[in-house]
């Protein structure tokens, strides 16, 4: 993986809590974050005694690497957010100034939390769709922006093995969101549920309250 390649954008602790209906409750839960990336959801969630392992490709890199690149996209992010700007809804994030100062504040919590986080062994490289864990490893895994946000550039097939691998090293799964970057239902979903129930799991979709793509009201649920 080059870094190059990456554009680091990390979300905080009430978002994960909005996109994937987190309640006290699950901080007794053993959690993975997959694809979690410069997200401050690990920092905040282990400040208030959650047990959760984050697992992203870019974390094969140093704390500087990562500032770096962050620093490196940031505003061509935030062009790219502008000239999307119908694509979102600005109810609860009212600009993209708004957003960019959010990110940031996500990402620079991340980045403070990293190097510590890293030596405990809560920040761990991996990638989909292999992940290096034994069976039954978490109670709960959460994906976000990653699939079905990214059909274009990952296959059904690909969508379908890393679901059962989330599967086969979590209890629950939970997916968000589950439409495409252009903000049209993904033509994978579908047929991937259909897959996963002939797989003997129990699946099901959810509304959520998080509000920021147009169109991404629901998580994917899957259970053993």
């Amino acid at each position: 993986m080059e870094l190059q390649s990456v554009i680091p954008w990390g979300r905080t602790l009430a978002e994960y809590q909005a996109m994937f209906l987190l309640t006290p409750e699950d901080r007794d839960k053993s959690i993975l974050g997959c694809g979690d990336g410069p997200a401050s959801f690990n920092a905040e969630w282990s400040e208030l005694g959650g047990r959760v392992i984050s697992v992203d490709p870019i974390y094969q890199f140093d704390q500087q690497a990562i500032r770096n690149r962050i620093s490196e996209v940031y505003d061509e992010i935030l062009s790219k957010m502008e000239s999307d700007h119908d694509r979102y809804d600005w109810d609860d994030i009212p600009s993209v100034q708004a957003l960019g100062i959010l990110r940031m504040k996500a990402m620079n919590r991340f980045l403070e939390d990293y190097v510590m986080g890293s030596s405990d062994g809560r920040y761990r490289m991996g990638q989909l769709p292999n992940l290096d864990f034994a069976d039954d490893s978490f109670e709960l895994a959460l994906c976000s922006h990653y699939l079905f946000l990214y059909s274009q550039h990952v296959d059904c097939p690909t969508h379908l093995q890393s679901l059962l691998e989330l599967a086969r090293i979590s209890a629950e799964v939970r997916i968000y969101p589950l439409v495409t970057l252009e903000g049209t239902p993904s033509p994978y979903l579908d047929p991937v549920m259909e897959s996963l129930i002939s797989h003997g799991l129990k699946v099901h979709l959810k509304p959520v309250p998080y509000r920021f793509q147009k169109g991404a009201h629901n998580m994917l649920v899957i259970e053993r």
